[in-house]
């Protein structure tokens, strides 16, 4: 197929039948997405949704703009991201290690101080149990010594702590007598200081326990966490009792609030840094290539003497310098294919423009020879024929090369004037009728009702459409071809479709390429030169 018999395809409106067109059947499962409204609106149907999501997605268009054209602000806030991770991690562990550093510290100090008081206790009740009879008053009654002796031990102990720790002590298992009954010091609850829990573990069993607690007071005092530490020894009487040693925390706490506060300062000044070395390290490295982009947009706008500005001779300078040599290249070469095109532009035009002579005096041989066929015998009379043939599509060929020369010279102008498109497509029309009654083809013409009036050139818009119709009825299979007219908001168009065999993938970009053909071995029917759809293209841009 030629290049102009293929203008039926390139004028189309659709593809051949039962062939997906069109991106809507090609896109990819988001594009679909897109175009159905899930992603741009939300649910259709819903206007209160789609305007939810378009007041949400609003102010953040300028921030994703901003993301996707800036890579120094996407490898900044990566290193940011990446920097507080890291610091939130290290941060994490230094506290868990401090965390369990005090307490550990502190619980075995408290753990001394509680074992040197549980043995002072019992010493204290060694004594009094050697020195006291066992004997009670008449209603069953503790003797008041024992009373006494409890509040004492109480005091007596939780002096030697200098505030450090309070003592306190509770009967042992549901007993309430009032010598066991609960004694503490420092204004300590000691129902709600010394966990249930913690009473069930001491209660007879010979060995401490510990847990940790809130230590409430009864003055109103803020409560505070604390470690209780308890064991159940016995009085003078011999019966047993619940001692327990209560050490607030409120300096591991303090300490630890100092660690916490010092590690997000020096957390969030490591971030900063990072962050401002990380945008002047890119900066250094982003600014050469933005400058090398701005230049290479300026190359393809045609200003081929633009270069990039290189200092010192780390790698960022090899790069401006290779790019200085690529550019230095492409212009060189430019230029040698400019200069060549105008060479072979120039003897185009000069050998059509030489040719048209001799062409002209071979013309007047050729036709004299011709209308004297008759007198010639058979095969010098289908000779001349011939020659007067191939001569008509040599005449037909130069006068393509001589319009094609003129487009490459920008020498081509344009006449327009306001035209009746119907009587153009009509006339075109009636000139492809003889070529369709042979093929078998019917041509319909649609949207003819009303004028259709442009600004344009007759001559050059009759010549486009020619080779369209012309090239669809070559390859329209005998199927019907339709020519439709239309015009709306300022502007006209005219489809030319025919249900042909069609184009191969990728054929539909070379449908006008000078003397590009589909299938070199296909018969041509009208002679056509080549160059037909290559001058209509032209002659479309020139409008």
């Amino acid at each position: 197929m030629s290049g102009d018999s293929a203008a039926s395809a390139s004028g189309r409106s659709g593809g051949r039948p039962g062939r997906p067109v069109g991106r809507g059947t090609t896109g990819s499962r988001w594009s679909r997405l897109l175009e159905s409204g899930l992603l741009q609106g939300g649910v259709q149907g819903s206007p209160v949704v789609r305007l939810f999501m378009r007041w949400v997605r609003r102010p953040l268009l300028p921030v994703m703009r901003l993301w996707r054209r800036n890579i120094q602000l996407k490898v900044v806030a990566t290193t940011l991201l990446m920097s507080m991770g890291v610091v939130l991690l290290l941060g994490f562990v230094v506290i868990g290690q401090v965390r369990n550093g005090l307490l550990d510290a502190k619980v075995k100090a408290s753990q001394s101080q509680a074992t040197g008081g549980f043995a002072v206790a019992k010493q204290k009740s060694d004594e009094a149990a050697s020195v006291t009879d066992d004997a009670t008053t008449v209603d069953g009654a503790r003797p008041t010594s024992v009373i006494q002796w409890m509040s004492d031990l109480v005091e007596s102990l939780s002096s030697g702590g200098q505030g450090a720790f309070d003592v306190v002590t509770l009967p042992a298992g549901d007993e309430s007598g009032g010598g066991r009954g609960p004694r503490a010091s420092g204004h300590v609850d000691p129902a709600q200081s010394v966990p249930a829990a913690l009473r069930e573990r001491v209660n007879g069993n010979t060995a401490a326990a510990q847990s940790y607690t809130r230590i409430v007071y009864f003055n109103g005092e803020e409560s505070q966490p604390g470690l209780v530490i308890g064991k159940q020894v016995n009085d003078p009487n011999g019966d047993p009792y619940q001692l327990y040693y209560l050490f607030p925390l409120t300096q591991e706490e303090k300490s630890l609030s100092l660690v916490k506060g010092t590690l997000a300062t020096a957390g969030l000044f490591v971030v900063v840094l990072l962050g401002a070395i990380a945008w002047l390290v890119v900066r250094q490295v982003v600014t050469p290539v933005r400058m090398a982009a701005g230049i290479a947009e300026r190359l393809s706008a045609g200003r081929l003497q633009e270069r990039m500005k290189v200092t010192g001779e780390d790698d960022i300078a090899r790069l401006g310098e290779a790019f200085n040599k690529m550019a230095q290249n492409l212009q060189l070469k430019i230029n040698q294919l400019e200069d060549l095109s105008r060479m072979q532009r120039r003897f185009v035009s000069d050998v059509s423009h030489e040719l048209r002579t001799p062409l002209t005096t071979v013309r007047m041989a050729a036709d004299v020879i011709h209308e004297a066929r008759e007198d010639f015998d058979p095969v010098t009379a289908r000779s001349a024929e011939l020659l007067a043939d191939q001569l008509d599509r040599f005449e037909s060929l130069l006068a393509d090369l001589l319009e094609i020369s003129r487009f490459d010279a920008g020498a081509a102008a344009l006449e327009a004037e306001p035209i009746d498109l119907r009587e153009v497509v009509r006339r075109v029309v009636g000139g492809a009728e003889p070529l369709a009654e042979r093929k078998g083809t019917r041509i319909r013409i649609l949207g003819d009702q009303q004028p259709v009036v442009a600004e344009a050139d007759a001559r050059r818009v009759e010549r486009v459409l020619r080779n369209l119709v012309v090239n669809a009825v070559e390859h329209g299979e005998g199927k019907d071809v339709v020519v439709r007219l239309a015009a709306a908001g300022g502007a006209v168009a005219v489809a030319v479709r025919d249900y042909g065999v069609g184009l191969k993938p990728g054929e539909a970009t070379r449908v006008f390429s000078r003397f590009w053909r589909a299938d070199p071995a296909r018969a041509r029917t009208t002679g056509g030169t080549g160059l037909g759809l290559s001058i209509a293209l032209e002659d479309a841009r020139l409008h």
